[in-house]
């Protein structure tokens, strides 16, 4: 029941908030936080294993799901600098600067925590940029880096509690266990992918593929983690496959998916956000400070929150700094290459990107997981107070950072032009190509007419489908008027059929020129919904 009203009050905030032009997630944090500090409020808490495996999977698997694997391939650099170097450093500077204010820690537990304050959540952010209409690229650097860094954060989280505890993992190696993780991790999530997409290709039945679509995520994560390896990489593995293999479901299977994880991220973000603001009160109460120790608290949460916040800047500029510094002054300290095709980012998108770090479920459902006891039966050095510097992280960033992110953009007047134009010229190929092929389809088709049918009939309905299908992929025409005829029954079934083999070859060609590098997956993705709705359209004729 606790949960439920958590749900239902969460989802009812986001809606207000959205309705008001606030951002959902700022609000439902606030609120939340001031709710629970109602007296007699039971604590609302979940194991940090059902956090992990139940509300992070679906939402990583919908944001790869929409990931264009060609996209990830011309941004790597910057996805993997940002979702795994500076998850490295982010953890090694936090704890050391955390065992500085707060002794008693350790270092070992002040990397635990440097660990568990290391990944930003990229949810706000990425909704941010899309409601401000961000450049692609950028929205695609900070969409990969959020698929990447909890996987990096986690894995040395399981080595600084191994070591905190005196406990063994499963490979005592870090950068042998890190690989494993990675390389088995995704081999589950393609694998498991790789089945599913065969059996859905023969259910014949959009409810039921579905259904095993919202299946995979949890199913590749658990899988994974079974056999000690990152079950976020095989979830996001996973989505990448079934994404770029979309294409070859049914339009109702689409079109159901669509909807499913567009309300189900918003659902799961909604209760995130709650979820957050609740552990307000109930976080503070488990400190084991008195009186004037409370000033001492706050000065570490001041000091770990700075950190925090500057190290992604530090981050950012040092590294595409000196780049950019090796690129103009010191190219006599290496051999001339050809030019190559990856373009540094601009400076007001790299100042977005710096200001992009704000923590979220993960750090909240790391933090609970820190053990109680270690290997040998005493307590874990400074659980409560890790736990609750880890809340004061997640809660500032997002209190900080998201309100002022789009004052930032907006300031900034973030555009970029070039980017609009190639997009603009990218799907009008795209439309070409589909309808080149859909003109290509109907004369197969009609070559032969099918028997029993008016030659004479078919050929103008043929002749209309192909002027309305040229209609709708010029401006000029779009207000055409194409009369329809009122057929018989064997030509209606014609017409038809030829319409979704129209629809067939147009889907099919738009995959080609996709995996030929022609098309972006973005655009092609597009294209197929528009044709997805007008094959619905057709069979509701």
């Amino acid at each position: 029941m606790q949960l439920l009203l958590v749900v239902v009050g969460a989802i009812a905030v986001t809606a207000v908030a959205n309705r008001r032009g606030l951002q959902p997630s700022i609000v439902v944090v606030v609120l939340a936080s001031a709710v629970s500090f109602i007296p007699g409020l039971p604590r609302f808490e979940l194991e940090p294993e059902l956090i992990l495996s139940v509300v992070l999977p679906p939402l990583l698997y919908s944001a790869a799901l929409d990931f264009s694997v060609y996209s990830l391939a011309r941004n790597l650099r910057p996805i993997l600098s940002l979702g795994v170097g500076m998850v490295i450093v982010s953890t090694l500077v936090t704890g050391v600067v955390a065992n500085w204010i707060v002794p008693e820690f350790g270092l070992v537990a002040a990397l635990v925590l440097g660990a568990v304050v290391a990944p930003p959540d990229a949810v706000s952010a990425v909704a941010i940029g899309r409601k401000l209409g961000l450049p692609k690229r950028l929205m695609t650097i900070l969409t990969g880096e959020s698929l990447v860094n909890d996987a990096t954060a986690l894995t040395i989280f399981t080595l600084a509690v191994a070591a905190a505890t005196g406990s063994h993992p499963f490979i005592d190696n870090a950068i042998l266990l890190f690989l494993y993780s990675a390389v088995v991790g995704c081999a589950v999530g393609l694998a498991l992918a790789a089945g599913v997409h065969w059996t859905r290709q023969r259910l014949g039945e959009s409810g039921l593929e579905t259904v095993l679509g919202l299946v995979v995520p949890f199913a590749a994560y658990l899988f994974a983690e079974e056999l000690h390896a990152s079950g976020v990489l095989a979830v996001v593995a996973a989505g990448f496959w079934v994404g770029h293999h979309d294409a070859d479901a049914g339009f109702e299977t689409r079109l159901q998916g669509r909807q499913v994880w567009r309300s189900l991220d918003t659902l799961l973000e909604a209760f995130v956000f709650a979820y957050m603001g609740l552990q307000c009160r109930f976080v503070f109460d488990d400190l084991p400070i008195e009186g004037g120790e409370w000033g001492r608290f706050a000065l570490s949460g001041v000091v770990i929150l700075l950190t925090v916040l500057l190290i992604r800047p530090l981050w950012v500029f040092l590294t595409y700094g000196q780049r950019a510094f090796r690129r103009r002054y010191l190219t006599f300290l290496r051999p001339r290459r050809q030019p190559r095709t990856y373009q540094p980012l601009p400076r007001d998108q790299l100042l977005v990107i710096s200001w992009s770090g704000m923590r979220g479920v993960v750090t909240l459902a790391a933090a609970a997981g820190v053990p109680a006891l270690t290997a040998a039966g005493e307590p874990f050095p400074g659980r409560s107070t890790i736990q609750a510097l880890a809340f004061v992280v997640a809660v500032g960033t997002l209190l900080i950072q998201a309100p002022t992110l789009p004052l930032l953009v907006r300031r900034l007047n973030i555009s970029d032009e070039d980017e609009r134009t190639a997009e603009r010229a990218a799907t009008r190929r795209a439309r070409q190509i589909a309808r080149e092929a859909g003109e290509r389809a109907l004369r197969d088709l009609f070559a032969e007419p099918p028997p029993g049918v008016d030659v004479a009939a078919l050929t103008a309905i043929r002749d209309r489908m192909a002027a309305a299908m040229r209609a709708r992929q010029s401006a000029d025409d779009r207000d055409a008027d194409v009369e329809e005829a009122d057929p018989s029954p064997q030509v209606r079934q014609a017409m038809l059929a030829a319409r979704r083999e129209m629809l067939a070859a147009q889907r099919r060609a738009l995959t080609a020129a996709r995996d030929a590098g022609e098309l972006d997956d973005e655009v092609m993705r597009r294209e197929l919904e528009r044709l997805d709705y007008e094959e619905a359209a057709v069979a509701a004729y």
